[in-house]
């Protein structure tokens, strides 16, 4: 529960208009009744929330402590929301995910990892966490296996080298060493399993070198936020 003065606020009704309150949980965050860290952030005020810097999400990621990252209270609501949407939609997020968003009929890798460029894309996460703005969230999707070791849940050292090896000669190169950093989720924190895919962290990069690798990609979060202004 929030508090709004003496008043108690359920954590779904919390960074919602009052006259969107419902006295029932919605149905997409549901699952937030028994997910403490997600409830925690779903009833923290957008005012109050901590932008996380350059400084602690390369910390974070040096230190493997992926489940600290989160987004803001108010688009973990909206990241729920939509992809029940897409799920009603679509079938699964995946099903959106490789026809709207990536545009592959199949998943099968033409060639050895990072061989290809067809086996890769490079897009803006749609939904991403809550960083400093600053910092800029890609995602890097592969047709091909990013292998990791069961025992650990971590990627093989080959597959690191492969990564280390793309990103350096794709991204380090134009943006820096300092200004780069990426991560490959655990399996348990994976909201996509299906894809292959990492993510890729810049510290305030040349607009234009991002525009220039994601294709002018615009994430789903901006689009839909567009249209909600178009239309409003």
């Amino acid at each position: 529960m929030a508090s709004r003065g003496t008043t108690k606020i359920s954590f779904w009704n919390v960074n919602v208009p009052s006259s969107r309150h419902t006295a029932d949980c919605p149905d997409f965050l549901e699952y937030a009744l028994e997910n403490e860290k997600d409830r925690g952030i779903l009833a923290t005020p957008d005012a109050q929330y901590h932008r996380q810097t350059w400084q602690e999400v390369r910390q974070f990621i040096l230190d493997n402590r992926l489940d600290l990252f989160q987004r803001v209270p108010s688009d973990l609501r909206r990241y729920r929301e939509y992809n029940a949407k897409l799920t009603r939609e679509y079938g699964s997020v995946m099903q959106f995910v490789m026809q709207e968003r990536l545009g592959w009929e199949d998943q099968e890798a033409k060639a050895a990892p990072f061989k290809d460029p067809g086996d890769i894309k490079i897009l803006y996460n749609d939904w991403p966490y809550g960083f400093a703005e600053r910092i800029i969230h890609l995602v890097i999707w592969t047709k091909f296996d990013l292998v990791s070791d069961p025992a650990t849940d971590d990627l093989t050292p080959q597959a690191r080298r492969e990564i280390d090896d793309f990103v350096d000669e794709t991204i380090v190169r134009k943006c820096g060493e300092e200004n780069v950093i990426w991560f490959k989720n655990w399996s348990s924190l994976k909201s996509i399993h299906a894809v292959e895919h990492f993510h890729v962290m810049l510290f305030e990069p040349d607009m234009e070198f991002v525009k220039q690798i994601t294709g002018g990609d615009v994430p789903l979060a901006e689009k839909i936020k567009s249209d909600g202004e178009a239309s409003s």
